[in-house]
């Protein structure tokens, strides 16, 4: 199918790269025709009209340069939960640990990352709760956030599969 467009558009542009002959009729007008004249004269030079040099890109803008900030855990890790492994939760309920050296300051909070999207509300606790999850493959991270609620550190993912009781 792709072809057959292809060689249908290229046979309708032919004209269009046709060469162009000039000459003078029998009455001394002008004359244009894409056919070769019988006097032989020869043919009309034509120039690409609808070129444009191409635009130079323009630069890209950097960001200025910020300083990188300091990771303020040494360890920050998700426990209980088996890596590329089977977890059976038949209710998608379960809780997981974060591992956290040296423990967690006083003003920052805990949240959990569920497939690349932020879950729950952040806590101060090292025990995070998930509820009523779909079974499936889930890729699941913990985040350090501030009081402003801005991410200070984010865990590794870690892959795993729920396996949850069917409902007849």
């Amino acid at each position: 199918m792709r072809a057959a467009v292809f060689c249908l558009l290229w046979i309708i542009t032919l004209p269009a790269i046709a060469q162009i002959y000039q000459y003078t009729d029998g009455t001394g007008h002008r004359a244009y025709s894409d056919q070769p004249p019988k006097t032989g004269h020869p043919s009309i030079e034509t120039s690409v009209v609808n070129r444009m040099p191409s635009p130079t890109p323009l630069p890209r803008e950097t960001a200025p340069a910020q300083a990188p900030t300091p990771r303020p855990y040494a360890r920050l890790q998700l426990s209980a939960v088996p890596e590329h492994a089977a977890l059976r939760a038949n209710n998608g309920s379960f809780s997981v640990q974060v591992e956290l050296q040296p423990e967690l300051q006083a003003s920052h909070r805990l949240r959990l990352v569920l497939d690349g999207k932020p879950y729950g509300l952040a806590t101060p606790g090292p025990s995070l709760p998930l509820v009523n999850l779909d079974r499936g493959e889930h890729r699941l991270a913990v985040q350090v956030l501030d009081g402003q609620q801005q991410v200070l550190q984010q865990s590794p993912d870690l892959t795993f599969t729920l396996l949850r009781a069917r409902r007849p």
